[in-house]
């Protein structure tokens, strides 16, 4: 729940995203196009850098540039919130760097407004303090979006766990189906070889007993007893011979039929 809860949609930091995006730009830029129209800070010529426009107006900007980009395309609440975070430190340093600079580090002055005091005053606005103002407030609205968990975004996360968790189940569903399957297949070709190996060895049975059945009758046709006091003829002997051993193999037969009838 809490790692869902960890993603966020693109349009909760659209609006805030581009307007950072657009703020960084023109804090970045303003001090090398502002020449044109006349609204600059000393020297007033278009495209000439110097270290303090570097330090306090370019800096800054690319950095709201950045910030602005990640609040926008990110989908990760943690980054995004970096993000946020960025945009308002280069705001802070818009609105005060220019005091920081002259007065606890080296780095030089960004240069005088030109114009009278009206002039002097929106140059100034522009330039640093309003425009840093603007960018820390349109910050915080990106962090107070990003830092709440809206409730759809709650019921969404709660939903794709929801939905992972069926997911699993009918994996492991679909797992225990296929090995029932394969061990009741594997079982019933075990019975099919039993039954096949069991049908084998009746034949084997079968095929033993006619023979020695058989054997059995020749004897007794051949144990035949010859009387010397009763007169018998060759044929009569034969046929006697013949329907004994035809009986003989008929009671087997029958026999051989009752077996497989039982097996069946």
């Amino acid at each position: 729940m809490m790692a869902g809860t960890l993603r966020v949609r693109r349009s909760r930091g659209a609006l805030s995203g581009v307007l950072l995006v657009l703020l960084g730009i023109w804090g970045a830029l303003i001090p090398f196009v502002g020449p044109y129209f006349h609204y600059a800070y000393t020297p007033d010529r278009a495209w000439v850098a110097t270290s303090g426009r570097m330090w306090l107006e370019v800096l800054p900007g690319v950095v709201t540039l950045l910030g602005g980009i990640v609040a926008l395309i990110s989908r990760f609440r943690p980054a995004a919130v970096f993000g946020a975070w960025l945009a308002a430190l280069a705001g802070a340093w818009f609105a005060v760097g220019d005091l920081i600079a002259v007065a606890w580090t080296r780095i030089p002055s960004a240069g005088v407004p030109v114009g009278g005091a009206a002039r002097a005053s929106v140059e100034q606005i522009g330039f640093f303090t309003g425009l840093g103002v603007v960018i820390v407030f349109v910050a915080a609205l990106a962090l107070g979006r990003f830092t709440v968990v809206a409730a759809r975004d709650a019921v969404a996360a709660r939903d794709a766990v929801a939905a992972a968790a069926k997911d699993a189940a009918a994996a492991n569903v679909a797992d225990a189906a296929a090995g029932a399957s394969g061990a009741s297949g594997a079982s019933g070709r075990r019975t099919a070889a039993a039954a096949t190996a069991g049908r084998t060895a009746d034949d084997t049975a079968a095929s033993k007993t006619v023979p020695g059945t058989a054997a059995r009758s020749a004897a007794r046709v051949r144990a035949v007893p010859v009387f010397l006091g009763r007169q018998r003829t060759t044929a009569a002997d034969a046929a006697a011979g013949r329907a004994a051993a035809e009986a003989d193999i008929a009671a087997a037969r029958d026999a051989e039929a009752r077996a497989d009838a039982a097996q069946a």
